[in-house]
């Protein structure tokens, strides 16, 4: 079993949407609603004062949903993790809709569970983290 985590970025975005915290939970609320996934409680929003970006993060059972915004680059990164398989979600043409994101490059990671029983899953944490054996 593996999960999957989506790591998200769109370009050339309208720089009011990416300040409108309105837009940004409505962004959230049909993800959830489309994945079928469950927060854990309320989500959290910090806008900041100079640049008008925000910062959201709902934690959910099946791991976690973040966003930044850069209303001065004109871009947002978005992060979704779940530990249960999921149907793809069209984050290009949500996002082109929401913010007017000229480019959204979509990474999907599959993230494997590995028994610490196992002989391999030593092998595989080591040389999955980057460090010299």
């Amino acid at each position: 079993m593996t999960g999957t985590e989506w790591i998200v970025e769109a370009y050339g975005c309208n720089p009011e949407s990416l300040s409108s915290l309105d837009t940004l939970k409505e962004l959230f609320a049909r993800i959830v609603r489309d994945l079928n996934l469950h927060p854990c409680g309320e989500q959290q929003w910090k806008q900041f004062p100079q640049s008008l970006g925000i910062t959201g993060l709902c934690l959910l059972s099946e791991s976690h949903l973040a966003c930044h915004t850069f209303p001065e680059y004109g871009s947002l990164c978005l992060n979704l993790f779940c530990c249960r398989p999921r149907s793809e979600w069209n984050f290009n043409s949500q996002l082109r809709e929401a913010f007017g994101a000229q480019r959204v490059s979509v990474r999907r990671l599959e993230r494997p569970y590995v028994d610490s029983t196992d002989e391999g899953a030593t092998a595989f944490s080591v040389a999955g983290s980057g460090k010299a054996q």
